[in-house]
Formats: C-alpha cells, sequence, structure tokens
C-alpha cells in the first residue's frame, strides 16, 4: 500500500499512460516510479470504475511479483507498506481499491502465468507465396508485430521461448529471445499439422509447461492449434455470443496459468498503445 501525500490516502499504485503505451506498460512503470520496485506482470485483476471531479475514472490492474528494487520516498509517495491482504482491506482509504484486494486473494486460479501462446504475426496471404508453406515469412506488418511483442512480452518474466517449426513462427519471436538473451527452441509438437496428427501429444506438452515449477515459457504457434489447445484447456469466449472457438489474431497472446478447472487466461489481442 502506499502513502500519497497529495490526497493524503492510502492506495494501490496507479497512473495514466504515456504516449505510445500499452496499459501494461504503464502499470509496470507507475509501479516502479511509485515504489522503486520492478515486477513481472501475473494475471489481470479487476477493473475499478468510480467518479472523480473531472468526470468518471477507469483503472485497470494486474497482479506483480517484485523482482527487485528498493522503496525511497518521493513526490508522489511518501510512505510504503506491504500488508496481508485483510489488513491492507482496513488501511486503504477507498471502497473500489478493496475490490481488487479481493480480487488478489482469490485461491481458484494461480497469480502468476507459466505459459504464454503466440500466434505468429502477419505473413501475407498464402496464395502471394510460390514457396513451401513451412517457409513463407513474416511480412512488414508482421515484422512491427514481432517488434512490438519483443518490447513488452519480457514484462511477464520469460524464461525459456519455444516455437512450432514455421519460419513465420520462429520469425514472431526471435526478436524477444535476443532481447531476453535467450535461444529459440524448436517445439514441433504445437505445428498446426503436428498438433492436429496427434493431438495427444502436444496436450501432454502444454500441461507440462503448465507447470507451476515450469518458469515462464512464450510458445509461438498457429491458427489452428493454438484455439485447438485453449479449448482442451476448457477456455470459452468470453461475451462473444454464437462463437464456438476463442480469439486467436496474428500477433496476439494468451498469458495462461493454473490447470483445467483452475486455469487463468488473459487474452491480449495485441499490445498497440491504448
Amino acid at each position: 500500500m502506499v502513502h500519497r501525500p497529495k490526497y493524503d490516502d492510502w492506495s494501490l499504485p496507479k497512473g495514466k499512460p504515456v504516449p505510445d503505451e500499452h496499459l501494461l506498460e504503464t502499470a509496470v512503470r507507475e509501479v516502479a516510479e511509485e515504489t522503486g520496485f520492478s515486477a513481472a506482470v501475473g494475471r489481470r485483476g479487476v477493473r475499478t470504475c468510480y467518479t472523480v471531479p473531472e468526470g468518471d475514472k477507469q483503472v485497470d490492474y494486474w497482479l506483480m511479483r517484485v523482482t527487485g528494487g528498493t522503496f525511497a520516498p518521493n513526490d508522489e509517495v511518501d510512505e510504503l507498506r506491504w500488508l496481508p491482504v485483510d489488513d491492507a482491506a482496513e488501511l486503504v482509504s477507498h471502497d473500489h481499491d478493496r475490490d481488487v484486494l479481493a480480487d488478489l486473494a482469490r485461491t481458484d486460479v494461480p497469480r502468476q502465468p507459466t505459459l504464454l501462446l503466440v500466434r505468429h504475426a502477419s505473413a501475407g496471404d498464402r496464395s502471394d507465396w510460390d514457396g513451401p508453406d513451412d517457409l513463407r515469412p513474416l511480412d512488414r506488418k508482421g515484422r512491427d508485430q514481432a517488434a512490438r511483442l519483443a518490447e513488452v512480452l519480457p514484462l511477464f518474466g520469460p524464461t525459456a521461448v519455444m516455437t512450432a517449426e514455421r519460419t513465420r513462427c520462429r520469425q514472431t519471436v526471435e526478436p524477444l529471445a535476443e532481447r531476453l538473451g535467450l535461444a529459440v527452441e524448436p517445439l514441433p509438437e504445437l505445428g498446426e499439422e503436428e498438433f492436429s496428427d496427434d493431438p495427444e501429444t502436444g496436450l501432454a506438452t502444454v500441461d507440462r509447461l503448465l507447470a507451476p515449477d515450469s518458469g515462464v515459457t512464450v510458445v509461438c504457434s498457429q491458427g489452428g492449434a493454438i484455439p485447438s489447445v485453449l479449448m482442451a484447456l476448457g477456455v470459452r469466449p468470453d461475451g462473444l455470443t454464437g462463437r464456438l472457438w476463442p480469439p486467436c489474431a496474428k500477433g496476439s497472446t494468451w498469458v495462461l496459468g493454473g490447470r483445467p478447472g483452475a486455469l487463468s487466461a488473459d487474452y491480449y489481442k495485441n499490445f498497440e498503445p491504448s
């Protein structure tokens, strides 16, 4: 909990985005600026809405795990306290922050993800490519999407980068791996055709990567495999009437933690600035 001298209140770190920033980047930056701590992003928290003199205000939250840093009083925050959730709920000045704390206290889903499923970025139209489809590369839009993924996905603290054996899949995560100083490891069983031929092996691999002690693995795959994996895990479209399959846009990311029945699944269509 942070104390803000300007308002003389106890609240949770938060702030406003700057240009060219996704809200996820805003959240990590604001935590660092107000508390001095770096953090790895976990599952989404709740969205709060309340009224301030300027009008209605909406705030999105994420759970995070501290990875380093120390607190020093600053212009925005003059005191910081680490507290159990119940004690924090008593201290906090605003009811909407208690909703965030109640979500934090959930035990039915894990707080941290272990698997980031990325669909390969844009690779043009198959009919416009003369070579084998497995070798079809990213187009200009796809290269831009891959660069954006390399900027944002490190916020989740990945420890491994894997890919289906398609050129467009590998090119999607190569900039990320380079930024993290990791090798891109092949994961053929999560390719589209390979998964269709042997879904049992593919799902066994996913189950292994979802293990709570497995670190955070980024896997790049294809639009014919990722929705099938999600359906097998029990992920269903939320608020998409008449849609059977979970969404899976090119360059999108599913952030997963836990197991079927106790699974957190957050979908990011892209990481374009808010």
